[in-house]
């Protein structure tokens, strides 16, 4: 599970992630990120809107990513930086194995990690 100190909350903060940070995408998700000059620790934001289904489904979907990012999170720079991952319509049907092949290739793509 996320902590606290490392979950985006703020509207501001999502703005600027999507605003000035850099974008890699996948079928099922988007992933942006941007670096923040703070000594705040790597924060992530989720965003499911209806176009991935109804409440269940996107509340299922928001919790199998935030899952997913919290077992990440050592990987990604401690340095700080926003983190939004935004989920697609076909997010929802898919299985948590291919969410995390999703969120695996675009931090790749982002170079936060490295790649296969």
């Amino acid at each position: 599970m996320l902590t606290a100190e490392h979950r985006l909350r703020h509207r501001d903060d999502f703005t600027v992630a999507f605003r000035t940070g850099r974008r890699a995408g996948t079928r099922r998700l988007v992933l942006h990120w941007a670096p923040t000059d703070r000594a705040h620790p790597t924060r992530v934001g989720f965003v499911v809107s209806k176009a991935v289904g109804g409440s269940v489904q996107r509340h299922r979907t928001q919790r199998r990513l935030r899952h997913l990012a919290a077992a990440r999170l050592p990987l990604l720079p401690a340095e700080g930086g926003l983190l939004v991952v935004r989920a697609l319509p076909g997010a929802a049907e898919a299985t948590s194995a291919e969410l995390g092949v999703d969120v695996d290739r675009g931090l790749t793509r982002l170079g936060l990690v490295p790649g296969g």
